[in-house]
């Protein structure tokens, strides 16, 4: 658990850095950013959930238009990047079940989209 400690320090200083940048991009939010410096991770977690749920409804409106179900490229792009965010997020929880659940979605998202480019390449 120690590599998991030490990689949630290193995301809560990138997340402090962040608060700093859009505390000099906005200054009106100096006050509640000041006294609560995990909200960027608490929005960033909420960003990687919306990709992460967006996956579902680009499958849904394709298919829908498709008259059938299939999984389109977008599908594997939303779920590999809301999985990413989702994992930051947990290994600044240091949560170990997110942190499995995620790193194998991870993986498998990742090992969709080379399925799908070697075949491009290979009907080209």
């Amino acid at each position: 658990m120690n590599f998991i400690s030490f990689l949630s320090m290193q995301i809560e200083k990138i997340a402090l850095n962040l608060n700093e940048i859009i505390i000099y991009l906005l200054p009106f939010l100096e006050p509640y950013l000041t006294n609560h410096p995990e909200a960027i991770m608490i929005t960033i977690g909420f960003g990687g959930q919306a990709l992460f749920a967006t996956r579902f409804i680009i499958q849904w409106l394709s298919s829908e238009n498709a008259g059938r179900s299939i999984i389109p490229v977008a599908f594997w792009y939303f779920s590999i990047s809301g999985g990413l965010v989702l994992l930051t997020y947990a290994i600044w929880r240091q949560d170990p079940v997110i942190i499995a659940g995620q790193s194998v979605g991870v993986f498998i998202y990742a090992r969709n989209l080379y399925f799908i480019n070697r075949e491009k390449k290979l009907t080209e």
